[in-house]
């Protein structure tokens, strides 16, 4: 084993317990209070508790259960650790939000404004499970049976997630009025781009692909004057036929105009593709 390791490890752990616990302080706060929903085993706990008032901590639990044991003995039982660990937590901090609010050392937000609350539900539900993707780990449910889907039947773990969501949101209505099943999908939708900032990288970086007939050149000039690692390839013009480089260099956001302007005045000429990225590792940016 690596010495680093365990130290990954427990980072990881920590992560998605921090993860979870955000997740079901949103839950607790904004989700619940305004009658919204989720997708999941948490949206089907959610209509348990819209139903029958069962405390969202103890039904997400019993419903993960089989399903985990299921997932152990598919997948491995180091595939399904991380699982486990965001599967216990989350029930045991979504127990903890509720005996805080019962105890009333916390009032839930509870308002006329959902679309407020639906906004400050995406973010907080988002950022939670962010965490949770980002350390290699899920909160069981329905990523189990997208698992299982996948592998028998060779569907899009996507595709699957969403179906079930939407079968949940959509079972809903029995509960929940239209208008608040419209607020989850605003709900949704915020919470899923703050999973793939958090999931895919807070840090963004520019990469630009720029082809050019003083690659070499080009090349010198961005190391000398930006300080930055740049790749050089050989490449051909298929309908000039004429060889070209292609000079690949990966800089920070702040320094893209720059490097875009030093590109233009070497050589006017060069095509350039300027690209998103994210979790850039190496010198010069993150290290780990």
């Amino acid at each position: 084993m690596n010495e680093n390791e365990p130290i990954a490890v427990i980072r990881s752990f920590l992560l998605i317990m921090a993860g979870t616990a955000i997740y079901a302080f949103g839950l607790h706060m904004f989700v619940i209070p305004n009658e919204l929903m989720e997708g999941g085993v948490t949206g089907i706990a959610l209509l348990l508790y819209y139903a029958a008032k069962l405390p969202p901590s103890l039904t997400t639990l019993i419903i993960n259960v089989p399903l985990f044991v299921a997932g152990w003995r598919k997948f491995g039982s180091r595939a399904m650790l991380y699982t486990l660990i965001g599967t216990l937590s989350l029930s045991g901090f979504l127990w903890i939000m509720e005996s805080t609010i019962r105890r009333g050392w916390l009032e839930p937000f509870a308002t006329h404004d959902y679309l407020l609350a639906s906004l400050y539900a995406g973010v907080t539900i988002g950022a939670g499970l962010g965490l949770v993707f980002r350390s290699g780990g899920t909160t069981g449910g329905s990523d189990i049976v997208a698992r299982f889907l996948n592998q028998w039947k060779g569907w899009s773990m996507g595709q699957i997630i969403l179906t079930i969501d939407a079968l949940i949101i959509g079972v809903s209505l029995l509960y929940i009025t239209m208008d608040k099943v419209l607020y989850t999908i605003v709900a949704v939708f915020v919470a899923s781009k703050t999973i793939d900032f958090l999931s895919e990288g807070a840090y963004a970086a520019k990469a630009f692909t720029i082809v050019s007939e003083r690659g070499e050149t080009l090349s010198r000039t961005i190391a000398e004057e930006l300080g930055r690692g740049v790749t050089l390839l050989p490449a051909i013009g298929v309908y000039s036929q004429r060889a070209k480089q292609i000079v690949y260099c990966v800089v920070s956001r702040s320094e893209a105009r720059s490097l875009r302007a030093l590109v233009k005045t070497t050589d006017p000429a060069a095509f350039i593709v300027i690209s998103d990225v994210h979790d850039v590792l190496g010198e010069g940016f993150q290290t780990k």
